[in-house]
């Protein structure tokens, strides 16, 4: 018997085995999370790297300048960077209000036997290549906003400089379209679940108080769930400012900024995937290395300043409530 209770774990030993599950997912779910953040940190020290030429020749000049050109390497980034902003705008400010007008209307007001359908067809859209997207753009989209919309806008809207100016078809009211149609089902998808979060007690509160169907959803489920919903307007944001293949071929890739939406742009990933396998001089790669290096500063800055904006605006509500 002895031996027995000598050979017998004790409490402490019996104790740190039960908790050896806890300490093994804590310590893999650190690994996994710090291999996330060695990943960004590792491509951006590639990036770094291999644009320092352009960076000590140019200088913060890089980003200011309009001039592009290869041959006496001169390189600015400023319309790419203008491009790409511009097409994230134009493609978000289409894409969030029919991306959550859908979410709301799968999860308050459709039919049950449509609901799945419809998400499916949803599904399906997101899983479409961008190339895709941009040969439909070519042959499809763009003769028809060419000849039809875009003739609409500059009769109606011509008093304007973003609608004003010729009409070439490939243009960065093409690309931004494009991109929302592209980032439509991210935001669908995301605020629909976030949507479905909601507690029905919220609802069921709002109509005891004697609130209509709009009211509800616009107080009970909206004033809920926009914290979520303006993270998936983000992750269509990111999204969009990394859209290449398609944007490329709509866009018209033309290095100047202009106040119309009617005219040819170029974004920061167009301009890579254009021509970085015909960069014959290091000044050149580097140079395309180095927006490479704005586009995920450019990623990164966003996501931050969107963080701080949420945080500001929810404080900023909660201290009205209280």
């Amino acid at each position: 018997m002895a031996s027995v209770a000598e050979d017998a774990p004790s409490p402490a030993l019996r104790a740190h085995r039960g908790h050896l599950p806890d300490y093994s997912f804590r310590a893999l779910a650190i690994l996994a999370a710090g291999t996330i953040v060695a990943l960004i940190v590792l491509v951006g020290a590639v990036l770094y790297s291999g644009s320092r030429l352009s960076i000590h020749k140019f200088g913060w000049h890089f980003l200011v300048s309009s001039r592009w050109d290869p041959v006496t390497e001169i390189f600015g980034a400023l319309p790419y960077i203008y491009g790409t902003f511009m097409s994230s705008m134009i493609a978000l400010v289409i894409a969030v209000p029919l991306g959550v007008a859908t979410a709301l209307f799968l999860t308050e007001m459709a039919p049950t036997r449509i609901r799945q359908p419809v998400v499916t067809v949803i599904e399906m859209l997101a899983s479409v290549p961008s190339v895709i997207f941009g040969l439909w753009g070519i042959f499809v989209m763009i003769p028809w906003l060419r000849d039809h919309l875009f003739q609409w806008l500059r009769a109606g809207f011509g008093w304007l400089p973003l609608f004003s100016g010729p009409i070439y078809g490939v243009s960065m009211l093409a690309a931004g379209i494009v991109v929302a149609i592209m980032i439509l089902p991210i935001i669908t998808s995301v605020s629909r679940e976030i949507l479905r979060s909601v507690p029905n007690l919220q609802r069921e509160a709002a109509y005891a108080l004697g609130a209509t169907h709009w009211e509800v959803i616009r107080i009970a489920v909206l004033g809920y769930a926009r914290r979520g919903i303006f993270g998936a307007a983000i992750l269509g944001l990111g999204r969009a400012l990394g859209e290449t293949m398609a944007v490329t071929m709509v866009i018209g890739n033309n290095p100047e900024i202009s106040r119309s939406l009617f005219a040819p742009g170029y974004t920061l990933a167009s301009v890579v995937a254009s021509e970085f396998n015909e960069a014959s001089s290091p000044m050149h790669l580097s140079a395309l290395m180095e927006v490479g290096l704005v586009l995920l500063g450019t990623t990164i800055l966003v996501n931050v300043a969107a963080q701080v904006l949420l945080r500001t605006l929810t404080g900023s509500g909660n201290r009205k409530i209280a």
